[in-house]
């Protein structure tokens, strides 16, 4: 029986690749260079499924070009905001993604942000590898204890549940603004506030856990930002596109905010110049999943998801 073709648009983890060989009739990217949105459409166009990354942007107008042959795109990422998942749908097209798998390797990232703004990591990093380190007092280089603080989550799902996990372990206070309360079991005695305004206000750590949406974009903005306690610190390792970027450096500056943790930015790769110059700001390039387990449990999850849909079943992680 033929295979069916798959395209793998990243270079992924050589398990991966080595599975998705044995099953499929694979066209790889061993050099993972990003596709030109006219090189992903006609490379979608000679294939049954594609397993992209978020780097590969599905618009409506990249779908409306696929033609007939490409009948499901299999995510190698939870987050589907790179895919029109409308268009697909109307397409026919079936779409998939890749959750609880990457939660804990998230969490980790999310934590290590906020411990890397609250203790002035990315200063002392700096400082020591320009050979600067050449005074010490009691004054030097003195940052925020997050032990007993308020650690308010924007987004409860299995992210935002294992980020408040670790941080009950720094003694903080879980609070949560999310589309629903959760079931006592979940919400672990942590604080619903059905409001994002409510949520704000006790919030000396903010994490941003929530999907990105045209309801969500630019939610941390001026207005927001002026809503939290005096020198929070805000981390997000959600979506760029959830910050309006301006109000974060303009709350940075100021001192309204001690200092921000940072994974993913409105321009990747590449971040924010204005940002990067920052001083009170922890920096990491969008690597929340990045751990040899979780990269292979995402992708043998999306192929998971491929060999149910050409087995004619229904693919357990199906968006669209």
């Amino acid at each position: 029986m033929t295979k069916p073709k798959l395209l793998i648009a990243r270079k992924l983890r050589p398990a991966v690749e080595a599975r998705a060989a044995r099953d499929y009739d694979v066209v790889l990217n061993p050099e993972d260079r990003v596709f030109s949105e006219a090189e992903l459409i006609a490379a979608c166009r000679e294939v049954d499924a594609v397993l992209p990354c978020h780097s590969e942007r599905f618009s409506a107008g990249v779908i409306a070009a696929l033609g007939p042959r490409l009948k499901i795109i299999a995510n190698h990422s939870v987050g589907t905001d790179h895919v029109d998942l409308a268009a697909a749908k109307a397409a026919g097209i079936v779409v998939t993604n890749t959750p609880d798998v990457l939660s804990d390797a998230t969490a980790e990232i999310a934590i290590l942000c906020m411990l890397g703004a609250a203790r002035r990591g990315a200063e002392g990093d700096a400082m020591i590898r320009a050979g600067k380190w050449d005074f010490w007092s009691p004054a030097f280089m003195v940052g925020r204890q997050v032990t007993g603080r308020r650690f308010g989550v924007i987004g409860m799902g299995r992210v935002g549940q294992v980020t408040a996990d670790r941080a009950r372990g720094f003694g903080m206070q879980i609070h949560y603004h999310n589309r629903r309360r959760l079931p006592d079991h979940l919400e672990k005695g942590a604080v619903f506030h059905d409001s994002v305004e409510s949520l704000l206000a006790v919030s000396d750590v903010l994490s941003l856990h929530c999907p990105a949406t045209p309801e969500n974009t630019g939610m941390i903005n001026e207005r927001t930002l002026a809503l939290l306690p005096e020198r929070a610190i805000l981390v997000n390792t959600a979506r760029g596109g959830l910050v309006d970027e301006a109000a974060l450096v303009a709350a940075l500056k100021s001192g309204k905010l001690f200092a921000a943790g940072l994974d993913v930015f409105r321009t990747e790769p590449g971040g924010n110049p204005e940002i990067a110059a920052l001083p009170n700001v922890f920096l990491l390039p969008h690597i929340g999943s990045a751990t040899e387990e979780t990269r292979d449990a995402m992708g043998f999850r999306a192929l998971d998801n491929l060999d149910a849909f050409f087995a004619g079943i229904a693919p357990g992680d199906r968006v669209a």
